[in-house]
This record gives structure tokens, sequence and C-alpha cells, in this order.
């Protein structure tokens, strides 16, 4: 069976390079990750805009996303994004106003949402509420309260479960280390936040979320998505295979330094596991490219 060429359902780039990050480094631009791109087999990238100020550096916004497919079209799909805060700050904005603008431009989804605000706080709600009436997919970043930046959730994820829950025609793409963590029944309120490795247990709430819910979907991009398939490899290939509908592979890439993170090591590891018969070869194309096409073709 060949190797296909994958789609990336999660990147983040500028135009130019501007403000470094507390780290020294810079958002990559899209000639620096088309290098990426060829090294890891990837076709085409969803590049997802920074809007909120948790976790903003230089702000990589919706017109600059925009700019960016217009400049690159057979390299690259984008995502708006929104903060629930953005328009009138109020439970109540019209954020259809905002988002069948941007659809008009060619916005696939939303994403990656990363204000740090409860999951079922009322103005993330109503964000929700307007994505699912205009039919546009959610990538969320579940982070800590204070001093971090996505949308806050407690152990084993009561508040997604209730969002779920109450949006059934919305389709949420679930990413970080405090939702892939949860993949695995033994998670702690001490290690949410870390890519744990070693075997996985028995009772994960990710796998009973996705069980119960088929709007949950996995965005399987930066070390999160990749530990949560590898680090127990007869799992991941058993979850890879029965959940082959709702993963989507990805990068998360940031910068030119991610050359040497476990991110990139996505890639490597669907081929291996296509070409050891680890995983079918419809499950390895659906998640390397397909289901993507599906979101993004529509």
């Amino acid at each position: 069976m060949e190797r296909v060429q994958k789609i990336d359902i999660h990147v983040h780039q500028v135009l130019e390079k501007g403000m470094p990050r507390f780290t020294g480094d810079t958002f990559t631009t899209p000639e620096e990750l088309l290098i990426f791109y060829k090294l890891l087999g990837v076709e085409k990238g969803v590049v997802l805009p920074g809007v909120s100020p948790e976790g903003t550096f230089d702000c990589h916004d919706n017109k600059e996303s925009y700019q960016i497919v217009r400049k690159y079209p057979q390299y690259f799909y984008w995502f708006c994004n929104l903060d629930p805060r953005m328009g009138n700050n109020s439970p109540d904005t019209d954020f259809s106003h905002f988002l069948n603008y941007y659809k008009g431009l060619g916005a696939k989804g939303v994403g990656e949402l990363t204000a740090n605000m409860y999951f079922d706080d009322p103005m993330v709600l109503n964000l929700f509420k307007h994505c699912e009436a205009c039919d546009m997919p959610v990538t969320f970043h579940i982070g800590f309260k204070g001093n971090d930046y996505g949308l806050i959730d407690d152990l084993g994820l009561p508040r997604l479960e209730k969002v779920l829950n109450m949006f059934p025609k919305l389709k949420f793409l679930g990413h970080s280390q405090k939702f892939w963590s949860e993949i695995s029944g033994d998670v702690t309120e001490q290690n949410r936040g870390e890519n744990k490795p070693g075997k996985v247990t028995p009772g994960g709430r990710v796998v009973e979320l996705m069980r119960k819910y088929p709007n949950l979907c996995g965005d399987l991009s930066a070390s999160s998505g990749y530990n949560a398939v590898s680090r127990d490899p007869e799992f991941g290939y058993a979850f890879m295979e029965e959940f082959q509908d709702r993963l989507y592979y990805g990068t998360d890439i940031c910068s030119p330094v991610n050359i040497t993170w476990d991110m990139l090591k996505l890639s490597a590891f669907l081929d291996e596991a296509m070409e050891k018969g680890k995983i079918s070869y419809a499950a390895y194309k659906k998640i390397s490219r397909t289901n993507a096409l599906a979101l993004l073709e529509r």
C-alpha cells in the first residue's frame, strides 16, 4: 500500500517575521513551513489564527491568515478565530455576523479557541451556539485556570460533556495535553497537563466521550496528540481503528525550532503503522487526509 500525502489540520504561521516569543523564536513563515511539509509528506495545512490575548505574542489574526491562503491557495486552508468576548463582551453578541463574513472568505471552521474562560461560560456557549448555526466546526485547546491559555475544564471533562450535549450538531476537535491526557483512566489533577508516558489505563474520559458523542473528534497535532496514540502503541492502534472517522492528522507547528519536536513524529508513526499492518489502510488514509478533506471541501 502506498503512503499518502497528509493534510495538516492544525498549524500556525505569519506572513513575515515579527516579535519573538519569550523563548527567542518566532512563528514560521509560509516559506519555512513548506520546507517542513516536504520533509513530512504533507500536501496542505489549515492555518489557525490567534486572536485571544492568552498565549499570544506576535498576533497572527484572521486577516493575515486569509492573506496567507490567498497567496498560497494550493498549500493552505484556514479557520477563522473569534474570542468569546469580542463584539459586545456579552452572551448576546451576534457571532453569526462575524462567522458568515469569514465563511464568505473561505474559512472552514473556527479555532484554535484559547480564551482562558470556562467551557460553559455564557459567552462561550453563545459562541458555540452561533458556530453550530453557521455549520462551522470548532478546534479547542483546554487549559488550566490562570497562568495558562485555553478553555477551562475540570478533571474528567464534565464541562466539555455538557457542551457536547448542548450542541449535538456542532463538530468539536479536541486538542492539548489537558484533553489528551484524559485518554487514560489514571490521569490525576497533578499530571493532567503532562504528556504522560507508558501504558494507557482503561476508563479514559476521552474514549468514553468519543463513544458517547459522535460530534467529538480528535485533533492529533502537537506532542500531546502524538503521545496519546504512541505512548502505548497497541492501545493507540486500536484507538485509531475504532475512531478512524473522527481523527485528524496535525502538527501544530509554530516555530522553526519545532523541527526536532515529537509533534513531527506522527507522520512517520502513521506510515509505519500502516506498513506493518497495525492499522488498516482505510484508517490510515482517513486519519492522514480524507477526514480532513471531507471537513474542508464541503
